[in-house]
């Protein structure tokens, strides 16, 4: 008698056993982001954005700073010149903000040798501006820069020989045209030597000229004087330039993007490749082959092909 094994409705039997089903594999979708490694990403994509914002700010605030400057000089550069006296009716002050380049006249006569305001750039290398005290009518003494001289700190620290070789200022009375300017700061290490200076700091100077009363919050770039005489290298205009500070401070924003577009992409490069075979992943496949075709290959992707064969 003939034994049948009924089959229907049963799978596949090998040896007895029926072939275990693998379970489905998981697909992590987005919840990588959340993962400890992401938030460091996160946390060092802020710090960027923080550190270019306030690069993109400090630049911002430069171009402002070189605006105010050109505004000066656009209002006080070639401006009718006004008694000192009342440009800088306080010696020891200067209100540089509203009143540096303002032409400015003063009388009086000048006295002593020179100072030289040592290691200044000239046409002709380094040098020394030169610097000359104006007693005023009113009795205090007024430092006059009157040009760039080819005279080193070491040449006049070695004798009184460049006395001869510079321009001697006018004696007598004397009416003055300068440009005011703030005194400069001292430099910390950079002491006065002999008759040089390391920079125009009048408090400095007037101490080591022995002057009782001077102005020491501004003194004057020499534009011109009566009776005439000559003078050191007089100084060119000063530019009208604000420089590049707004494409530096736009670059800075561009950076914050690009850093941006950087996780983006690294973002959905990671899901691709953690949910291969997904639907999800198999959409944007079909999507990104459909662009392809549509625009065609290009020239390096036929090389490619070419040199793969």
């Amino acid at each position: 008698m003939t034994t049948h094994t009924a089959t229907s409705g049963q799978g596949p039997v090998h040896g007895g056993h029926e072939r275990p089903q693998e379970p489905p594999q998981s697909q992590p979708g987005w919840s990588f982001l959340r993962s400890r490694r992401w938030l460091g990403y996160y946390v060092l994509l802020v710090i960027f954005c923080i550190v270019c914002v306030w690069l993109a700010d400090w630049q911002f605030d430069r171009r402002a700073d070189a605006r105010a400057e050109i505004a000066r000089i656009e209002q006080n550069y070639d401006a009718a010149a006004i008694p000192l006296d009342d440009a800088v009716p306080d010696p020891a002050g200067f209100d540089e903000d509203t009143l540096k380049w303002q032409t400015a006249t003063v009388r009086g006569e000048y006295l002593g040798n020179p100072f030289l305001a040592r290691n200044r750039p000239g046409l002709e290398g380094v040098g020394s501006h030169l610097l000359q005290a104006l007693r005023t009518d009113q009795g205090l003494m007024f430092i006059v820069d009157r040009g760039w001289v080819p005279v080193n700190g070491n040449e006049a620290n070695a004798g009184d020989a460049w006395l001869d070789s510079i321009p001697a200022a006018p004696t007598g009375p004397v009416e003055v045209d300068v440009r005011l300017r703030a005194s400069e700061p001292q430099i910390a290490g950079r002491l006065a030597q002999g008759s040089t200076v390391a920079s125009i700091n009048l408090p400095e100077i007037a101490r080591i000229g022995g002057f009782d009363e001077a102005y020491t919050g501004a003194y004057g770039m020499l534009i011109g004087e009566t009776p005439k005489a000559e003078t050191g290298v007089l100084p060119e205009p000063p530019e009208r330039d604000e420089g590049p500070h707004l494409s530096y401070a736009l670059q800075w924003y561009v950076f914050i993007l690009i850093a941006a577009f950087g996780v983006v992409y690294a973002a959905r490069q990671e899901h691709r490749g953690l949910n291969a075979g997904s639907e999800a992943v198999l959409r944007q496949q079909r999507r990104a082959a459909a662009r392809k075709a549509r625009r065609g290959t290009t020239d390096a992707e036929e090389e490619d092909a070419f040199l793969e064969q």
